[in-house]
């Protein structure tokens, strides 16, 4: 059987997915967005309950320490941020935080730095006070040291203390961990910008040596 080599799709496949990468990859830069997706509390309208766990309303009357975010320092005075957020996290006491102030000032480079301390320091969470005062409060979660003498030697996955919880987060991560499709489209997300060009050239080039055999054997 005599081999057949379709040269210019082979010349083809090295080039183009190469140019796409280059030509496509700039205009990629040009139009490039970024965005933060962030959680806000909702508004405590008259005659709710201020004491919901999902407003701020609850948790806005307790011990912060305060701190001033300078206009465009945030990411200079990160390494500070960090060092704080630590302290919190060591003392782990009840009704604690950080407020870091904000004014009209304060520019979106500021936010999103102290985002990162946060990733940083595993701070996960966190309220946005838009209604009242603008800040950002970074909120303590207490943590209950768990020993034979107060667990009772029963195996609970919840334990109140008061308004503060100890949940199994092992298998809550466990069962909010996406599987099968989502978990197909969360790995599309983690891939590099690049490879969408390449995966687009590569299907493109493949249509069209398609095309190109099937034409050929026409008769």
């Amino acid at each position: 059987m005599k081999k057949i080599y379709y040269f210019p799709g082979l010349i083809s496949a090295i080039i183009i997915p190469i140019l796409f990468w280059y030509y496509g990859n700039r205009k990629f830069e040009e139009i490039n967005l970024n965005v933060i997706d962030i959680a806000i509390p909702p508004k405590v309208r008259p005659g709710d309950n201020i004491n919901n766990i999902y407003t701020f309303e609850s948790a806005r009357n307790w011990n912060y320490k305060k701190i001033k975010v300078n206009s465009g320092k945030a990411k200079e005075n990160s390494n500070l941020y960090v060092s704080e957020m630590k302290k919190l996290q060591k003392r782990n006491q009840q009704r604690s935080g950080i407020e870091f102030i904000f004014d009209n000032n304060n520019t979106y480079g500021d936010f999103v730095s102290l985002l990162n301390d946060m990733h940083i320091t595993k701070s996960e969470e966190y309220a946005v006070d838009l209604e009242k005062t603008g800040h950002l409060f970074v909120i303590q979660n207490y943590f209950l040291s768990i020993t034979k003498d107060n667990f009772f030697g029963k195996d609970y996955t919840e334990i109140p203390m008061g308004n503060d919880t100890i949940n199994n987060w092992e298998a809550y991560l466990k069962f909010i961990e996406p599987k099968g499709y989502d978990k197909f489209t969360q790995i599309l997300t983690q891939l590099p910008k690049r490879a969408f060009l390449i995966i687009f050239g590569f299907l493109f080039l493949l249509h069209i040596s398609m095309l190109s055999i099937k034409e050929r054997f026409q008769f």
